[in-house]
């Protein structure tokens, strides 16, 4: 499974029908609606983080998927 975190870009849902047309199994989770631990439980294959409006400091959990997740998917 596939899992987008949405960064609040407009253009996310752009990828997403992307993904979506290709036929990928995906989840789009916010990124400050979960932790890192419970997205290591849904067990994605890939991780995509998507554009946004904003610098890292208003990324929500996206520099800790990157770092917990680098090296493993």
């Amino acid at each position: 499974m596939l899992v987008v975190i949405d960064n609040y870009d407009s253009f996310t849902y752009n990828l997403v029908q992307y993904f979506g047309e290709l036929g990928v199994e995906l989840k789009v989770l916010r990124n400050d609606v979960i932790r890192v631990e419970e997205l290591r439980d849904l067990g994605p294959t890939r991780i995509c983080v998507s554009p946004g409006p904003c610098t890292p400091n208003e990324a929500g959990i996206s520099c800790e998927v990157i770092k917990s997740f680098g090296g493993e998917i």
